[in-house]
């Protein structure tokens, strides 16, 4: 796919080259007047629309004509995707409004009663490539009735599809190089986009690959020498099967060599010299018998590998060098000293303090294993704060929730039920994560019960529920607001956030969905149910492998394909939330056109109307800019590309302009709709979304 068409609509008289590949060409005619501003306009959306093409628009010569664009392809059947960029760059008075329709093809429907915000750049384009039937593309941009002012546009973009007959590249090998790229935080490489083997003219920096004939194209070299790389040498490469050469020298890593390399039966070369912090006095086994057998060359310095007979290669892998050996032996001796010394020590001073706490991660045991003894409840103290089990809240796939009572606060206790798929590990991870973790949009843990097989989990009382109940109306059957929908959505978003930045080590709550999302009396949000939670250790490292967990509809698919985890998979739970609170439709109903809501959602908007999406009961009493704001930010959270979801930090940051767009519109004023910038698209097309390669 190539752009055949990148043009800023402005008056300006040159060119102006931002990226390689997105040259702004002016464009004008005789139906078309232009505006400009000297103020700055917030750009900061996916598509990078540079300053001088956002501080111009184009708009019609007669301000009661519509402003018409026309192109045609030479293909009359060529496929393409439209993007429209539009910034409002003029002051406006209290009583200007600047909206219009947007048709295309005599009347076809593009988008409905749109409003650009004041001095930010929107990007509207379509989900599904367009094609017109003689080639030729008609559109008409007209004012509403409400409307005082004519339309405008600021730039846009045309991207030609074009059908390459070359086969794509392995998907293993894609999915591994995308989890290389999120390990080394290469992000910023303007030429790892798309497919990293073909076309050849956008092949990844760094690749060499296989040529392609009736298999799909194989990656053979990896060269990230000199790349800033940092951290441990990542088993990712391993899964590159085809690989020959591989070049991470020059670079800051740091560790042991993986082991899984001496089964990649076609590397002939690892290079990792220049990287001081790899440990080569070890070598892996297999890697270093195939050293032996010439089949395979590492060079980590200049010194020859002392196991390899071959007098022939200057600069081989360095195992160990006699003064090495010298250095290990001394080390060992200092270690061995140190140590006999330690449990001299410790036979004076006699045996540990017996309040020292430890965690048993694998089975239970009658010494203490939870992190603390305080907060700590009996069963007996259970079963009298419950009145002997009486009020029943709810039920869940760890046992049942019941009210409690402690005299001066009310409190709800979750029990272990011993059927629970949730184990004694899942219990003791949320007990530990709460009595250590604190904020005001996090579910407060009073305390626990760890009282021979009897486990409870006691808990502030959260007087409104769940999240679900209260969209369903099954808590007396009140109607959420739209406001009460955007400060919930804030409240849990900052409580989330909170654990992947607030907390040491980050957290990643693995099981984010509106059941697990509680309500106070007030409508105040908090995050709930930390049995699954994962921490990440202090050493950078932003994903860790394990086993998946979590909830069907919810759970990201890239983390259900590959088993990495980190934080972007609960953004992508998250992006589900935020789905179900604008909409109030469940997250898979098979009876749909499109089953799943992330699906859904986008299908439906297709038709350029957020009316058709947006819960009925909220009867129309809604923020349009803020609906649209919320739905694209919750179509990037769900982006089936991990490293092209927002942060949970931006995410809140956008929530918070949602939530502040809905209270000025019940206050009346306009004042605050330059508040933030939202965007039209489809995260399920974003892998063609404009940038540079």
């Amino acid at each position: 796919m190539t752009n055949i068409q990148e043009g800023n609509v402005s008056n300006q008289g040159d060119m102006v080259n931002i990226f390689t590949d997105r040259t702004w060409v002016p464009f004008s005619d005789n139906t078309t007047s232009f505006l400009s501003t000297n103020v700055s306009v917030d750009t900061s959306n996916l598509y990078n629309v540079p300053q001088p093409v956002a501080k111009t628009a184009a708009v019609p010569a007669n301000v009661t004509h519509p402003l018409t664009l026309d192109w045609s392809f030479d293909e009359i059947n060529a496929q393409s995707y439209i993007y429209m960029h539009f910034a409002e760059i003029k002051n406006l008075e209290d009583d200007e409004i600047r909206e219009f329709n947007i048709t295309y093809n005599g009347g076809k429907s593009w988008f409905h009663y749109f409003r650009p915000p004041k001095f930010s750049i929107t990007t509207i384009y379509n989900p599904t490539a367009v094609s017109s039937p003689d080639g030729n593309f008609n559109f008409t941009f007209a004012m509403t009735v409400n409307s005082t002012l004519p339309p405008l546009i600021n730039a846009l973009e045309i991207y030609k599809v074009l059908d390459l007959p070359l086969l794509e590249t392995d998907q293993d090998e894609v999915s591994a190089m995308m989890n290389i790229k999120t390990t080394y935080e290469l992000r910023k490489r303007s030429s790892w986009r798309g497919d990293p083997c073909y076309p050849l003219l956008y092949r990844w920096e760094g690749l060499n690959c296989s040529d392609p004939d009736s298999e799909p194209p194989r990656i053979i070299i990896l060269n990230l020498n000199r790349s800033n790389l940092t951290g441990t040498i990542t088993p990712e490469i391993s899964k590159l099967t085809q690989l020959i050469e591989l070049d991470l020298s020059n670079n800051d890593l740091s560790g042991e060599i993986p082991e899984v390399f001496g089964d990649m039966e076609f590397l002939k070369l690892i290079n990792l010299s220049g990287n001081l912090k790899v440990n080569g006095s070890v070598i892996p086994r297999k890697l270093q018998q195939r050293i032996d057998r010439k089949s395979l060359k590492l060079i980590l310095g200049e010194i020859k590998n002392p196991k390899s007979k071959s007098n022939d290669v200057q600069i081989i892998a360095i195992v160990a060098s006699v003064g090495g050996v010298f250095t290990l032996l001394v080390i060992l001796a200092i270690i061995f000293i140190f140590i006999r010394r330690k449990q001299k020590t410790t036979q004076v001073s006699g045996s540990p303090s017996a309040t020292t706490r430890s965690i048993n991660t694998d089975t239970r045991s009658s010494n203490p294993s939870i992190v603390t003894k305080e907060r700590k409840f009996t069963y007996s103290e259970v079963l009298k704060m419950t009145n002997n089990f009486e009020r029943v809240l709810g039920k869940g796939g760890f046992g049942t929730v019941y009210h409690g009572d402690l005299g001066d606060a009310q409190v709800a206790v979750k029990m272990l039920s011993h059927s629970s798929a949730q184990g004694y590990k899942e219990f003791k991870a949320e007990v530990e994560l709460l009595l250590r973790v604190h904020h005001r949009h996090l579910v407060g843990l009073v305390g626990y019960c760890d009282d021979g097989d009897k486990l409870a989990l006691i808990y502030e009382y959260m007087a409104n529920g769940d999240l679900k109940e209260n969209l369903l109306g099954k808590r007396g059957g009140n109607v959420l607001t739209w406001e009460n929908r955007m400060q919930i959505a804030v409240e849990a978003a900052q409580g989330l956030e909170y654990l992947h930045n607030g907390c040491r080590p980050p957290m990643v709550h693995r099981d984010v969905k509106t059941t697990n999302i509680l309500l106070n009396e007030r409508f105040g949000a908090k995050l709930a149910d930390f049995g699954l939670s994962r921490s990440f250790p202090l050493d950078g490292e932003s994903n860790v492998m394990t086993v998946v967990a979590g909830t069907p509809g919810y759970l990201d698919p890239e983390y259900y394909r590959t088993n990495w985890l980190s934080e972007t998979s609960d953004v992508y739970s998250f992006g589900v939330v935020l789905l179900e609170i604008v909409t109030n439709q469940p997250v898979i109903e098979k009876t749909r056109e499109r089953p799943h809501i992330n699906e859904w959602v986008g299908f439906m908007l297709t038709k350029g109307d957020i009316r058709s999406i947006v819960d009925p009961k909220l009867m129309g009493d809604y923020d349009t800019n803020g609906a649209w704001k919320i739905v694209e930010l919750a179509l990037a959270c769900v982006n089936p590309s991990s490293n092209r979801r927002p942060t949970m930090a931006h995410v809140v940051m956008e929530l918070n302009e949602c939530a502040a767009l809905e209270i000025a519109r019940r206050q009346g004023s306009e004042t605050m709709n330059s508040m933030g910038s939202f965007d039209y698209s489809n995260s399920s097309a974003s892998e063609f979304a404009p940038g540079a390669r």
